[in-house]
Protein backbone atom coordinates (compact mmCIF):
# COMPACT_ATOMS: atom_id res chain seq x y z
CA UNK A 1 0.00 0.00 0.00
CA UNK A 2 1.25 3.80 -0.86
CA UNK A 3 1.71 5.80 2.10
CA UNK A 4 -0.28 8.93 2.81
CA UNK A 5 1.28 12.22 4.27
CA UNK A 6 -0.86 14.55 6.65
CA UNK A 7 0.04 17.83 6.40
CA UNK A 8 0.06 19.35 9.73
CA UNK A 9 -0.25 23.29 8.54
CA UNK A 10 -0.97 25.57 5.79
CA UNK A 11 2.72 25.89 4.66
CA UNK A 12 3.20 22.21 4.55
CA UNK A 13 -0.13 21.46 2.91
CA UNK A 14 1.05 23.69 0.26
CA UNK A 15 4.19 22.00 -0.31
CA UNK A 16 2.44 18.50 -0.20
CA UNK A 17 0.00 19.86 -2.93
CA UNK A 18 2.67 21.02 -5.15
CA UNK A 19 4.45 17.74 -5.16
CA UNK A 20 1.30 15.72 -6.21
CA UNK A 21 0.22 14.15 -9.63
CA UNK A 22 -0.19 16.24 -11.91
CA UNK A 23 -2.23 15.86 -15.54
CA UNK A 24 0.77 17.56 -16.91
CA UNK A 25 3.58 16.74 -15.43
CA UNK A 26 6.47 18.81 -14.41
CA UNK A 27 10.22 18.37 -15.82
CA UNK A 28 11.72 15.58 -13.97
CA UNK A 29 14.69 16.59 -12.05
CA UNK A 30 17.90 14.13 -11.91
CA UNK A 31 20.33 13.70 -9.48
CA UNK A 32 23.69 12.26 -9.98
CA UNK A 33 25.63 10.13 -7.38
CA UNK A 34 28.87 8.70 -7.30
CA UNK A 35 29.57 5.45 -5.54
CA UNK A 36 32.61 4.84 -3.54
CA UNK A 37 34.40 4.14 -7.13
CA UNK A 38 33.97 5.25 -10.25
CA UNK A 39 36.88 5.95 -12.47
CA UNK A 40 38.04 8.18 -15.20
CA UNK A 41 35.38 7.21 -18.25
CA UNK A 42 32.14 6.86 -15.89
CA UNK A 43 33.50 10.47 -14.20
CA UNK A 44 33.22 11.69 -17.84
CA UNK A 45 30.27 9.94 -18.92
CA UNK A 46 27.77 10.82 -16.19
CA UNK A 47 29.60 14.85 -16.31
CA UNK A 48 28.46 15.08 -20.12
CA UNK A 49 24.89 13.30 -19.40
CA UNK A 50 24.72 15.76 -16.91
CA UNK A 51 25.51 18.48 -19.17
CA UNK A 52 23.10 16.92 -21.12
CA UNK A 53 20.49 17.09 -18.99
CA UNK A 54 21.05 20.67 -17.62
CA UNK A 55 19.28 22.84 -15.95
CA UNK A 56 17.27 19.71 -14.00
CA UNK A 57 20.36 18.48 -12.81
CA UNK A 58 21.58 18.12 -9.36
CA UNK A 59 24.79 16.75 -8.43
CA UNK A 60 26.64 15.22 -5.42
CA UNK A 61 29.80 16.16 -5.14
CA UNK A 62 30.74 13.70 -2.28
CA UNK A 63 31.56 10.07 -2.86
CA UNK A 64 28.32 7.77 -1.14
CA UNK A 65 28.58 3.82 -0.11
CA UNK A 66 25.54 3.31 -1.99
CA UNK A 67 23.76 -0.36 -2.97
CA UNK A 68 20.26 0.16 -4.37
CA UNK A 69 19.60 -3.22 -5.17
CA UNK A 70 19.93 -4.59 -1.94
CA UNK A 71 18.89 -1.24 -0.04
CA UNK A 72 17.20 1.61 -2.21
CA UNK A 73 16.25 3.80 1.10
CA UNK A 74 19.34 6.58 0.16
CA UNK A 75 17.76 6.94 -2.74
CA UNK A 76 13.99 7.41 -1.59
CA UNK A 77 15.80 9.91 1.20
CA UNK A 78 17.33 12.06 -1.77
CA UNK A 79 14.03 12.06 -3.65
CA UNK A 80 12.04 13.44 -0.88
CA UNK A 81 14.87 16.03 0.16
CA UNK A 82 15.38 17.23 -3.13
CA UNK A 83 11.85 16.20 -5.22
CA UNK A 84 13.80 14.22 -7.86
CA UNK A 85 12.41 11.41 -9.61
CA UNK A 86 15.51 10.01 -11.51
CA UNK A 87 19.11 8.84 -10.26
CA UNK A 88 22.01 8.10 -12.21
CA UNK A 89 24.33 6.24 -10.21
CA UNK A 90 27.57 5.74 -11.18
CA UNK A 91 29.57 2.41 -9.43
CA UNK A 92 32.76 0.40 -11.19
CA UNK A 93 33.89 -3.04 -9.48
CA UNK A 94 36.13 -5.65 -10.00
CA UNK A 95 32.77 -7.73 -11.12
CA UNK A 96 30.88 -5.10 -12.72
CA UNK A 97 33.42 -2.28 -14.10
CA UNK A 98 31.37 0.98 -15.47
CA UNK A 99 28.22 0.72 -14.35
CA UNK A 100 25.20 3.11 -14.70
CA UNK A 101 22.52 2.47 -12.87
CA UNK A 102 19.65 4.47 -14.16
CA UNK A 103 16.34 4.54 -11.53
CA UNK A 104 13.02 5.72 -11.54
CA UNK A 105 11.04 6.88 -8.06
CA UNK A 106 7.13 7.16 -7.78
CA UNK A 107 5.86 9.49 -4.57
CA UNK A 108 9.48 9.21 -3.25
CA UNK A 109 9.63 5.48 -3.78
CA UNK A 110 11.48 3.03 -5.43
CA UNK A 111 10.07 2.58 -8.92
CA UNK A 112 12.08 0.63 -10.93
CA UNK A 113 15.75 0.47 -12.30
CA UNK A 114 17.83 -0.75 -14.92
CA UNK A 115 21.76 -1.21 -14.78
CA UNK A 116 23.99 -0.53 -17.95
CA UNK A 117 27.39 -1.07 -18.75
CA UNK A 118 29.86 1.39 -20.48
CA UNK A 119 31.66 -0.67 -23.27
CA UNK A 120 32.50 2.44 -25.27
CA UNK A 121 32.78 5.88 -25.20
CA UNK A 122 33.68 9.37 -26.59
CA UNK A 123 33.22 12.80 -25.20
CA UNK A 124 32.24 15.45 -26.84
CA UNK A 125 35.70 16.91 -26.99
CA UNK A 126 36.37 14.49 -29.86
CA UNK A 127 34.24 16.44 -32.16
CA UNK A 128 35.04 19.92 -32.91
CA UNK A 129 31.24 20.93 -34.38
CA UNK A 130 28.90 23.62 -32.68
CA UNK A 131 27.24 22.31 -29.55
CA UNK A 132 23.40 22.60 -28.42
CA UNK A 133 22.32 24.93 -26.25
CA UNK A 134 21.78 23.89 -22.54
CA UNK A 135 18.13 23.73 -21.56
CA UNK A 136 16.17 22.81 -24.86
CA UNK A 137 14.03 19.91 -25.53
CA UNK A 138 15.86 17.16 -27.28
CA UNK A 139 14.45 14.80 -30.06
CA UNK A 140 14.70 11.21 -29.28
CA UNK A 141 14.61 8.71 -31.65
CA UNK A 142 14.74 4.50 -31.23
CA UNK A 143 15.64 2.67 -34.59
CA UNK A 144 14.70 -0.51 -33.36
CA UNK A 145 11.70 -2.97 -33.46
CA UNK A 146 12.98 -4.34 -29.90
CA UNK A 147 12.13 -1.03 -27.83
CA UNK A 148 7.96 -1.53 -28.19
CA UNK A 149 8.56 -5.44 -27.84
CA UNK A 150 10.97 -6.93 -25.72
CA UNK A 151 10.53 -6.17 -22.22
CA UNK A 152 14.30 -5.61 -21.28
CA UNK A 153 14.84 -2.62 -24.13
CA UNK A 154 10.41 -1.37 -22.92
CA UNK A 155 11.99 -0.44 -19.88
CA UNK A 156 15.23 1.02 -21.10
CA UNK A 157 13.41 3.51 -23.55
CA UNK A 158 11.02 4.37 -21.15
CA UNK A 159 13.89 5.27 -19.01
CA UNK A 160 15.66 6.83 -21.40
CA UNK A 161 12.67 9.03 -22.47
CA UNK A 162 11.92 9.98 -18.89
CA UNK A 163 15.57 10.77 -18.35
CA UNK A 164 15.90 13.24 -21.55
CA UNK A 165 12.49 14.52 -21.61
CA UNK A 166 11.74 17.99 -20.94
CA UNK A 167 8.66 20.20 -20.59
CA UNK A 168 5.86 19.10 -22.15
CA UNK A 169 4.90 21.81 -24.51
CA UNK A 170 2.26 22.41 -27.32
CA UNK A 171 3.96 23.69 -29.97
CA UNK A 172 7.63 24.67 -31.16
CA UNK A 173 9.97 26.49 -33.30
CA UNK A 174 12.00 25.21 -36.11
CA UNK A 175 15.12 26.66 -34.63
CA UNK A 176 13.84 25.23 -31.30
CA UNK A 177 15.47 21.86 -32.23
CA UNK A 178 19.32 22.10 -31.97
CA UNK A 179 19.88 18.29 -30.93
CA UNK A 180 18.68 14.75 -31.89
CA UNK A 181 19.42 11.46 -29.53
CA UNK A 182 19.44 8.43 -31.27
CA UNK A 183 19.28 4.99 -29.65
CA UNK A 184 19.85 2.25 -31.72
CA UNK A 185 20.77 -1.86 -31.22
CA UNK A 186 21.43 -4.34 -33.21
CA UNK A 187 18.82 -6.78 -34.23
CA UNK A 188 18.02 -10.22 -32.69
CA UNK A 189 14.35 -11.14 -34.02
CA UNK A 190 15.09 -15.01 -31.81
CA UNK A 191 14.54 -12.31 -29.00
CA UNK A 192 11.29 -13.69 -26.84
CA UNK A 193 8.69 -10.65 -26.02
CA UNK A 194 6.96 -10.88 -22.22
CA UNK A 195 4.91 -8.12 -20.48
CA UNK A 196 7.06 -5.10 -19.84
CA UNK A 197 5.68 -4.51 -16.90
CA UNK A 198 6.07 -8.09 -14.91
CA UNK A 199 9.06 -8.58 -16.54
CA UNK A 200 10.09 -12.37 -17.83
CA UNK A 201 9.36 -15.33 -15.96
CA UNK A 202 12.45 -16.61 -16.28
CA UNK A 203 15.67 -14.40 -16.22
CA UNK A 204 17.28 -13.67 -19.86
CA UNK A 205 20.97 -14.28 -20.26
CA UNK A 206 22.18 -11.10 -20.43
CA UNK A 207 25.10 -11.84 -22.26
CA UNK A 208 23.20 -12.68 -25.74
CA UNK A 209 21.31 -9.32 -26.01
CA UNK A 210 22.41 -6.89 -28.13
CA UNK A 211 24.00 -3.59 -26.71
CA UNK A 212 22.97 -0.46 -26.96
CA UNK A 213 24.53 2.64 -28.99
CA UNK A 214 23.62 6.14 -27.83
CA UNK A 215 24.52 8.72 -30.72
CA UNK A 216 24.12 12.31 -29.83
CA UNK A 217 23.65 15.01 -32.88
CA UNK A 218 23.13 18.75 -33.63
CA UNK A 219 20.81 19.88 -36.05
CA UNK A 220 21.57 22.04 -39.21
CA UNK A 221 19.20 23.83 -41.05
CA UNK A 222 20.10 24.60 -44.60
CA UNK A 223 17.90 27.01 -47.07
CA UNK A 224 16.17 24.48 -49.91
CA UNK A 225 14.56 26.99 -51.63
CA UNK A 226 11.31 26.16 -50.06
CA UNK A 227 9.26 27.01 -46.81
CA UNK A 228 10.53 23.74 -45.38
CA UNK A 229 14.61 23.59 -44.70
CA UNK A 230 17.01 21.09 -45.36
CA UNK A 231 18.16 19.24 -42.47
CA UNK A 232 21.68 18.27 -41.91
CA UNK A 233 22.69 16.61 -38.82
CA UNK A 234 26.01 17.04 -37.31
CA UNK A 235 28.14 14.29 -34.37
CA UNK A 236 27.84 16.41 -31.45
CA UNK A 237 28.87 13.99 -28.76
CA UNK A 238 28.85 12.29 -26.21
CA UNK A 239 28.74 8.28 -27.86
CA UNK A 240 28.15 5.93 -25.90
CA UNK A 241 28.16 1.89 -26.48
CA UNK A 242 26.12 0.22 -23.06
CA UNK A 243 25.38 -3.60 -22.51
CA UNK A 244 22.40 -4.39 -20.12
CA UNK A 245 23.23 -5.89 -16.92
CA UNK A 246 20.68 -6.08 -13.69
CA UNK A 247 17.59 -4.84 -13.96
CA UNK A 248 14.54 -4.52 -11.61
CA UNK A 249 10.82 -4.23 -12.82
CA UNK A 250 8.37 -2.25 -11.07
CA UNK A 251 5.91 -3.28 -8.98
CA UNK A 252 2.11 -3.97 -10.68
CA UNK A 253 0.46 -2.07 -7.47
CA UNK A 254 2.73 0.91 -7.57
CA UNK A 255 3.04 0.37 -11.83
CA UNK A 256 -0.74 1.02 -11.90
CA UNK A 257 -1.02 3.69 -9.29
CA UNK A 258 1.72 5.57 -11.66
CA UNK A 259 0.03 5.13 -14.48
CA UNK A 260 -3.56 6.48 -13.37
CA UNK A 261 -5.04 9.29 -15.39
CA UNK A 262 -7.70 11.59 -14.01
CA UNK A 263 -11.29 11.62 -15.42
CA UNK A 264 -11.80 14.30 -17.89
CA UNK A 265 -14.32 16.95 -17.36
CA UNK A 266 -17.56 17.10 -19.41
CA UNK A 267 -16.29 19.98 -21.23
CA UNK A 268 -13.30 18.57 -22.38
CA UNK A 269 -15.80 15.36 -23.37
CA UNK A 270 -18.08 17.28 -24.98
CA UNK A 271 -15.16 19.01 -27.00
CA UNK A 272 -13.78 16.22 -28.23
CA UNK A 273 -10.44 15.27 -26.42
CA UNK A 274 -11.86 12.41 -24.24
CA UNK A 275 -12.01 8.40 -25.76
CA UNK A 276 -13.67 8.77 -29.04
CA UNK A 277 -17.10 7.47 -29.23
CA UNK A 278 -19.30 5.96 -32.01
CA UNK A 279 -21.27 8.24 -34.61
CA UNK A 280 -20.19 11.27 -31.99
CA UNK A 281 -17.74 14.48 -33.45
CA UNK A 282 -17.48 17.93 -33.35
CA UNK A 283 -17.69 20.29 -36.38
CA UNK A 284 -16.01 23.70 -36.86
CA UNK A 285 -18.12 25.47 -34.81
CA UNK A 286 -17.17 23.26 -31.32
CA UNK A 287 -20.81 21.75 -31.29
CA UNK A 288 -20.95 18.17 -30.66
CA UNK A 289 -22.86 16.21 -33.29
CA UNK A 290 -24.24 12.75 -33.74
CA UNK A 291 -25.85 10.24 -35.72
CA UNK A 292 -28.44 7.77 -34.44
CA UNK A 293 -29.12 4.85 -36.47
CA UNK A 294 -33.02 3.39 -36.03
CA UNK A 295 -34.51 0.63 -37.52
CA UNK A 296 -36.47 0.50 -40.68
CA UNK A 297 -40.30 2.10 -39.44
CA UNK A 298 -43.87 0.50 -40.62
CA UNK A 299 -45.83 3.04 -41.09
CA UNK A 300 -48.86 1.49 -40.77
CA UNK A 301 -48.66 0.74 -37.23
CA UNK A 302 -48.16 3.79 -36.79
CA UNK A 303 -50.06 5.14 -33.46
CA UNK A 304 -51.98 8.56 -34.43
CA UNK A 305 -54.52 10.71 -32.61
CA UNK A 306 -58.05 8.75 -32.64
CA UNK A 307 -60.37 10.70 -34.79
CA UNK A 308 -63.74 9.38 -35.63
CA UNK A 309 -63.93 11.29 -38.78
CA UNK A 310 -60.79 9.23 -39.64
CA UNK A 311 -61.89 6.19 -38.57
CA UNK A 312 -62.02 3.68 -41.43
CA UNK A 313 -65.05 1.78 -41.99
CA UNK A 314 -66.44 -1.57 -43.88
CA UNK A 315 -67.61 -0.93 -46.80
CA UNK A 316 -70.43 -3.11 -48.56
CA UNK A 317 -70.96 -3.44 -52.46
CA UNK A 318 -74.14 -1.87 -52.61
CA UNK A 319 -73.16 1.09 -50.31
CA UNK A 320 -76.04 0.26 -47.92
CA UNK A 321 -74.08 0.23 -44.98
CA UNK A 322 -72.96 4.51 -45.56
CA UNK A 323 -77.00 5.23 -46.31
CA UNK A 324 -77.99 3.83 -43.42
CA UNK A 325 -75.22 5.37 -41.10
CA UNK A 326 -76.34 9.05 -42.34
CA UNK A 327 -80.10 8.00 -41.40
CA UNK A 328 -79.15 6.67 -37.74
CA UNK A 329 -76.79 9.64 -36.97
CA UNK A 330 -78.43 12.12 -34.64
CA UNK A 331 -76.99 14.78 -35.50
CA UNK A 332 -78.20 14.89 -38.61
CA UNK A 333 -82.32 14.75 -37.23
CA UNK A 334 -81.18 17.56 -34.82
CA UNK A 335 -80.35 19.85 -37.62
CA UNK A 336 -83.40 18.35 -39.47
CA UNK A 337 -85.50 19.75 -36.88
CA UNK A 338 -84.05 22.40 -36.68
Amino acid sequence: MLRTVKPRNARSKRALEAREAKEVEDVRTAIFVKGTHTGEILNGVMKELMALKRPDAISFSKKNTVHPFEDASSLEFWAGKNDASMFLLGQSTKKRPAGLIVARTFDSRLLDMCELGVDNFVSMAEFKTPKSTPGHKPMMHFASELFDTHPRFVQVKSLLMDFFNGEVIDSICLPGLEHVISVSIAPAPSLQTANPILGDSQEDDVQNLPKIHIRTYTVKLLPSGTRVPRVELTEMGPFLDLSLRRHQAADPEMWKAAMRRPKLKKQDLEKGLGKKKKNLEVDEMGDLRGRVHIAKQDLNKLQTRKMKGLKSMPVEEDGSSEESEQEDDPRQKKRKRD
